[in-house]
């Protein structure tokens, strides 16, 4: 593999700074590998060959100009397809979208071209944000690095296969109910949830308006810490978009000390269902954490078992009013209008021709909920199920800086094996529901191979609302701990892309 493409985002910035490589060097051999295995892996939607050289020379330029440029100038990145690029089909995988060009770019590509970064293109996932293993596209399945018969999680799967595949060193995702946590859990990569808030949703497709978060993918706890800084902070074109200064997100990275941090373990994630050999790569860690001075304390969160049911009530809710704005009339897919159909039979043909089966399910189920005669009942219930989640974490907080559980109850299953059955598909986000329900950061950081089937482990840290810094106060530390016991990070570890990750040893 290319010594530039296995190379951390911090190390890619130094080396461009100082002068040591070129943007434009760097950007190629990372178009180059995406030439070479994204066909086997699909992680792309569509590749900006084109205007990210341009955009590298530009970089190059302004390095060879002396200009002070920002701590991920020239580094390339890759963004999930449900946010606005001019001149860039965006499409949230699903035909109604299908070579929508956006008029303007979201707040957080314009941070990341304000920061000099260099957009390699969009990556693919669940039709809408809508689903655990990214089979839903319209555009076909992404599949998973450490072995292309498994998924590599979802919404989100396609930005975490392309860090997986060394397809890029950054990507961006967005979190709505584990959609950044659970592909980077089963991918071997980190992927944080900010604070909910903390990252501007302007210009990102909704799904899910009170849960939706943008939020960074990296192969390690520093480079993530960079790029939410880029990202990260407020934005007057959200309305919930939170105006308090950021965090010092990169020193905690650096820090990389956890004496005396009070870490809960949560006991209602965990148990039957969850696979062994998660279960055993978890308790591991927690040795590891105690090991560095953490103090470790088992915590209830009593309601947590009802997030699965309030989180589908207000998912499906939201997505179903959110949604409706596709109908054919101004943007996207038109079926039928042949002078003859009337307006709503143009819409009835347009959304059946460009809606998916699992978007299908979830604005039924939402207009359901939300349906005369079953708004309290449904909806409004739910809503009163995450102010009691919210109190759960409230308390826990009260004894303990950051919380812990596994980031999935298994690891990657094989593609088709949950299709039929949406609850099982479901239950794939049943660590990562809660704190998107609350509103609080969350983060999945690998801690090595299941032995049973030698595939990514993730843990989840969980934080207060805008106390990220202390996700990537652990992550730093656990990462550093595991390197150490490895003997280099667990991606160093992966097999060749197409090669069945149970032929690699798996003891660690």
């Amino acid at each position: 593999m290319s010594s530039t493409i296995n190379q951390s985002a911090a190390e890619l910035a130094r080396r461009i700074a100082a002068r040591e490589q070129s943007s434009e060097e760097i950007t190629r051999a990372h178009l180059d590998r995406i030439e070479q295995v994204d066909a086997d892996v699909h992680a792309f939607l569509a590749v900006d060959a084109e205007r990210a050289l341009k955009q590298a020379r530009a970089v190059d330029a302004k390095v060879a100009a002396g200009e002070k440029l920002g701590p991920l100038a020239g580094v390339p990145i890759a963004v999930k397809d449900t946010y606005c690029y001019q001149g860039l089909p965006t499409t949230a995988a699903s035909r109604i979208l299908e070579g929508w060009l956006p008029p303007y770019d979201s707040t957080v590509v314009s941070r990341l071209l304000a920061a000099d970064m260099i957009i390699l293109g969009k990556t693919n996932l669940d039709e809408f944000a809508m689903g655990s293993s990214t089979e839903s596209s319209a555009f076909g399945p992404t599949r998973n690095p450490w072995d292309l018969e498994r998924i590599p999680g979802g919404s989100g799967g396609g930005s975490a296969a392309c860090l997986a595949a060394f397809e890029a060193p950054l990507a961006l995702g967005s979190d709505t109910g584990g959609s950044i946590r659970q592909p980077a859990a089963v991918t071997g990569t980190v992927g944080i949830k900010p604070t909910y808030g903390g990252v501007s949703r302007f210009g990102l497709i909704a799904l899910a308006s009170s849960l939706d978060q943008p939020g960074p993918c990296a192969r390690n706890v520093l480079d993530a810490a960079l790029l939410h800084e880029v990202i990260g902070g407020f934005d007057p074109a959200d309305s919930t978009s939170i105006n308090e200064p950021l965090p010092d997100l990169v020193g905690a990275a650096r820090k990389a000390d956890i004496k005396g941090l009070r870490i809960g373990v949560v006991h209602e994630l965990g148990g039957e269902g969850y696979a062994p050999g998660v279960e055993q790569r978890f308790a591991e860690a927690i040795e590891i954490l105690s090991g560095l001075g953490a103090e470790i304390i088992e915590v209830g969160c009593p309601h947590f078992e009802y997030s699965l049911a309030a989180y589908y009530l207000i998912m499906t809710a939201e997505a179903s009013s959110n949604l409706s704005r596709y109908d054919g009339m101004r943007y996207g897919l038109r079926v039928g209008d042949d002078g003859s159909a009337t307006t709503e039979e143009v819409m009835r043909l347009t959304r059946a021709a460009g809606l998916g089966d699992e978007a299908k399910r979830r604005i039924m189920l939402g207009t359901y909920a939300l349906s005369a005669g079953y708004y309290d009942a449904f909806y409004g219930s739910a809503q009163k199920m995450r102010t009691l989640i919210a109190r759960d974490f409230a308390s826990a907080f009260e004894k303990c800086d950051l919380l812990i559980s596994p980031t999935t109850p298994t690891t990657a299953f094989k593609l088709g094996e949950r299709l039929s059955d949406p609850m099982a598909m479901y239950k794939c986000d049943l660590c990562t529901m809660p704190a998107s329900l609350a509103g609080i950061s969350a983060a999945s950081l690998p801690i090595g191979l299941s032995p049973a089937d030698g595939l990514p482990v993730g843990l989840q840290v969980m934080a207060p609302a805008m106390a990220d810094e202390r996700c990537y106060l652990l992550g730093g530390a656990l990462e550093a701990a595991l390197n150490d016991r490895w003997g280099a990070s667990l991606l160093d570890r992966i097999p060749e892309v197409g090669r069945p990750a149970g032929s690699q040893e798996t003891s660690r």
